[in-house]
């Protein structure tokens, strides 16, 4: 008998695949597995994490055993870990930040270490991991302890939040007018706070610009990096001389590669310039391309290694986060736009002869009161409405005008960028570039004199005293001078040639009569002063023929006599023309001692270039000497000292942008042209024409000058409470800004105080729409009472006796905290009492204090009513004791009706004879000693 036997044998492949994986990290999805295998293995489950830090970890998900044989579906319950898929509670605990999540099923044969030798089939699934916040929030099936529900009540958990980062970065918002110069637009970027974006930094710079003219040096900015070691890094746009574009980089190994671009830039015509580069490292060229971001600083234009070009740059904006391709990409676009067309001005403007800014705008002005006379509006204050509608196209001049350098449009469009003004965007590296290119201007300005440059004076036209020794020479003051200066007395001859040169107290500036005045004060009189200015113009061929030998004699004569300036003029001459390191900087030194500006400001030249005999470079130390320098008035310093706060100095100075525009704008303030500007201005004041002297310190003003601001908004409060406004509020920003620093000032801040007693009247009172503010009035009082101003103390004390609180933060500016919850009658005794310490508002103000122990008196000893004598009453209104102008009107005090104390205040004299109420006109102190009362 034959038997088969038939045996089937069933061969499986070893096979696994994930069907349905979710599409990001979620909790108890049903996932369903795949599997076979032709020997007995296992199946594992994995979830394969990798976290910020770069470090990666395999969690042990699920595990179960596979028999030969044909494909199986397994289905599991996915439970990933509560950190990965819930928000931290207290419970669930808190995680490093995931970067990527992924699901691995695979089939492991046994006998095997768990290495990858064990595993014979995988199939992985990518999981999307969900940010902190976008998770869902766990239901716990427990009673949480109590230590735990406090912990979530915590604001680290309930307010919980990613931090605000800087992705799109506005490097520049507005159009910068370049005139080619070495003064560009410096910005710093900080690394991101968050390590994953600070991981994933994509970088990517785009900005339009519009070239008037070729490069006419080698190499031009446009665009540059430098870094701590003052090298030029990643990225470097320059433009050549042939209108290339120059584009630099460096590698990882400082290794530096360039190119050029294969076209032209285009003159007249505006271009988008995109550069783009993706993450730390780029693969370009020969080598690994180096840019991080966050290394030393960028400029925009030309900087302190590179003229820049001559045109004008659009808003540039810098995206840190921008996904692009793989290689770096520089785009043009080119956006073709004519010049007059974009001004809509008429085609003159095209030509060489462009119209200086504020030139322009005085035309401007003239036909505006033109049109406005024509239409029977006779007042300046009627323009001023219609004034303002034209900004854009005062802006637009200002633009042409300060690309070609002129002084007065660089100041407006540095004072419109600095405090934000007619819609421009508030940037003090905006301002900076402005206010530096003027700045040195200046500087360049004071050794060249001339006739159309007068000195700066801060002259206020509420200040009798300076009004009236302004002079000409035809004038009573210069007449009685020069009689004074030929009789022999010094400080005449100094006052008369210091006129004549630099054109001060409206004397007009005559350099030749003025080196004149000089030579006989030093030959005649022997003054030192005179000695010593005779000697500079003699070094410097102003006025008269160079003579070097003739003025280092004069100069050894002033500093025999001990005039300071004269030793820091010698010691400049053996550096410069005797090469005398040694003698120059022990002459320094010596003068340094003796608080000579200029001295310092040497000495910092001498440690910057390394020419100190003996002793290498030291930059600090001639930081140092130029900040001592600068502070004690030597405008040189302040620019330096500014050109180190725009950048900084690494592991010495940080950097210092707002600070740093407030030197370059005092330093530019200097300048000549301005001057001559405020000249106009006051001259026209004096002969009482009003619309030529506003027009003129409205130019000033528009130029950021503080006094001039003051002088608009004071001729303003007869006629327009707009104007007075804007210029008041400008003026005391200003000062708000400064106070900080120890930025030298001819000014003294406590002259500005009537600005915030006028603006404290205006909170106080109310105009047109804009409603009663006691709590700003208070502030701008107690602004003015910091500045040691009466007038500010006893507005103050009206306030309280109107039964308006002080608040708590005001009384501790003022100094008396402790009175915050006193009685009324303390505190307007405290705030009386300061005022009264002033010598000219003693008496006036006094009174004010007396009402206060009157009423106190009554209040205390109203009740006691003498035997013999009947309790009498006043019935009428007493007006209470005379207040200084500017204070708060007050309201109508009624006098008690059991005394008749307030009688001897009823009396119609009025002690403080200049004291007008804030709705009656101008403020003056209570009195202040320039009132001439």
């Amino acid at each position: 008998m034959l038997v088969f036997c038939h045996i089937q044998v069933v061969w499986g492949l070893d096979e696994v695949k994930i069907l349905n994986p979710p599409e990001e990290a979620l909790p108890d999805h049903l996932l369903q597995v795949l599997y076979s295998c032709d020997e007995p293995a296992t199946v594992q489950l994995d979830c394969v994490v990798s976290f910020e830090t770069g470090t990666i970890s395999t969690f042990l998900l699920r595990q179960w055993n596979c028999v030969p044989g044909v494909n199986k579906i397994r289905t599991v319950k996915l439970n990933l870990p509560d950190w990965l898929v819930y928000q931290p509670d207290g419970i669930v605990p808190d995680s490093q930040w995931v970067l990527s999540c992924i699901l691995r099923a695979s089939v492991r044969h046994t006998g095997y270490d768990d290495t990858e030798k064990s595993v014979r089939a995988q199939h992985v699934a990518n999981l999307k991991p969900k940010p902190y916040l976008s998770r869902r929030v766990k239901q716990h099936q427990l009673c949480i302890a109590w230590g735990t529900q406090m912990l979530q009540l915590t604001k680290q958990f309930i307010q919980k939040q990613c931090a605000l980062e800087q992705e799109t970065l506005h490097l520049l918002s507005s159009i910068y007018a370049s005139t080619g110069e070495s003064f560009g637009i410096t910005k710093t970027l900080n690394p991101h706070r968050n390590e994953v974006l600070e991981y994933l930094r994509v970088k990517a710079i785009s900005f339009p610009w519009y070239d008037r003219l070729h490069c006419q040096e080698a190499l031009c900015g446009v665009f540059h990096h430098i870094n701590s070691q003052n090298s030029y890094i990643t990225p470097a746009i320059l433009l050549t001389k042939s209108g290339h574009l120059h584009i630099q980089m460096n590698g990882e190994s400082q290794e530096s590669s360039a190119f050029l671009s294969s076209f032209k830039v285009p003159l007249n015509v505006w271009c988008n310039l995109i550069v783009m580069v993706q993450g730390r490292t780029v693969s370009s060229l020969l080598f690994i391309i180096m840019f991080d971001d966050t290394e030393g600083y960028f400029v925009i234009g030309g900087g302190k290694y590179i003229p820049g070009v001559k045109g004008y740059f659009g808003p540039v904006i810098y995206h840190r986060n921008r996904i692009v391709s793989d290689i770096m990409v520089l785009l043009v676009i080119l956006y073709l736009l004519n010049t007059c067309s974009y001004i809509q001005l008429n085609c003159s403007l095209c030509s060489s002869l462009i119209i200086s800014f504020f030139f322009s705008l005085s035309l401007f002005y003239q036909v505006i009161y033109s049109l406005i006379s024509y239409l029977f509006f006779k007042s300046f204050f009627s323009i001023y409405s219609h004034m303002f509608k034209c900004m854009m196209q005062a802006w637009l001049l200002g633009l042409l005008g300060a690309q070609k350098g002129d002084r007065l449009a660089l100041l407006h469009l540095g004072h419109l960028h600095h405090l934000g003004l007619h819609g421009q965007p508030k940037d003090h590296d905006l301002a900076y570039a402005y206010y530096a290119n003027i700045a040195q201007q200046t500087t360049i300005d004071r050794h060249n004199p001339s006739p159309q440059q007068t000195t700066v004076e801060a002259i206020f036209v509420n200040d009798e005293k300076m009004l009236n020794i302004q002079t000409n020479e035809n004038h009573h003051i210069f007449q009685w001078l020069k009689h004074q200066a030929r009789r022999g007395a010094t400080e005449a001859e100094q006052a008369i040639a210091r006129m004549l040169f630099w054109g001060q107290q409206g004397v007009t500036p005559n350099i030749l009569k003025a080196v004149r005045h000089y030579e006989r004060g030093a030959v005649q009189w022997e003054d030192p002063v005179s000695m010593y200015d005779y000697g500079i113009v003699l070094l410097q061929g102003h006025g008269v023929e160079k003579n070097i030998p003739k003025a280092v004699t004069f100069l050894k004569k002033a500093m025999d006599k001990g005039h300071v300036p004269a030793i820091n003029a010698l010691a400049w001459y053996y550096e410069h023309f005797e090469k005398d390191y040694k003698q120059a900087i022990q002459l320094w030194e010596q003068a340094d001692l003796l608080m000579c500006p200029e001295a310092a400001f040497n000495l910092g030249v001498i440690y910057s270039q390394g020419l100190y005999p003996g002793k290498p470079a030291n930059q600090y130390i001639a930081y140092k000497y130029y900040l001592k320098s600068a502070e004690r008035g030597n405008i040189r310093g302040g620019i330096l000292i500014a050109d180190i706060w725009t950048t900084g100095m690494p592991g010495f100075v940080n950097r210092h942008p707002s600070d740093a525009v407030l030197w370059v704008k005092w330093a530019a303030e200097h300048n000549g042209y301005l001057g001559s500007i405020l000249h106009k201005a006051l001259d026209a004041h004096l002969k009482n024409d009003v619309f030529t002297s506003l027009l003129y310190y409205m130019m000033a003003a528009e130029a950021g000058y503080a006094v001039a601001q003051f002088n608009v908004a004071y001729l303003c409060e007869q006629n327009s409470v707009n104007c007075m406004w804007r210029y008041y509020n400008i003026t005391i920003q200003k000062q708000l800004q400064t106070c900080a620093l120890t930025i030298p000032d001819l000014i003294s801040k406590s002259v500005f105080a009537p600005a915030f007693i006028r603006m404290g009247d205006l909170f106080y009172e109310r105009h047109g729409n804009r409603q009663k503010n006691l709590f700003s009035a208070a502030q701008m009082y107690t602004l003015a009472a910091l500045r040691n101003n009466p007038q500010g103390w006893y507005n103050l004390g009206v306030l309280g006796e109107e039964g308006y609180k002080l608040p708590l933060s005001i009384l501790i500016k003022l100094g008396i905290s402790e009175l915050y919850l006193a009685d009324k009658e303390l505190l307007l005794n405290a705030l009386y009492k300061r005022d009264s310490e002033d010598a000219d508002s003693f008496f006036p103000c006094s009174l004010a204090l007396f009402s206060v122990y009157v009423q106190t008196f009554q209040k205390h000893y109203s009740h006691i009513q003498p035997a013999s004598q009947p309790q009498t009453s006043c019935n009428h209104t007493s007006p209470g004791p005379p207040h200084p102008a500017g204070s708060p009107p007050r309201s109508s005090e009624t006098s008690h009706p059991d005394s008749c104390w307030n009688n001897w205040f009823a009396q119609p004299n009025n002690f403080c004879t200049n004291c007008q109420k804030p709705s009656q006109g101008r403020s003056t102190a209570c009195p202040s000693s320039s009132s001439g009362s």
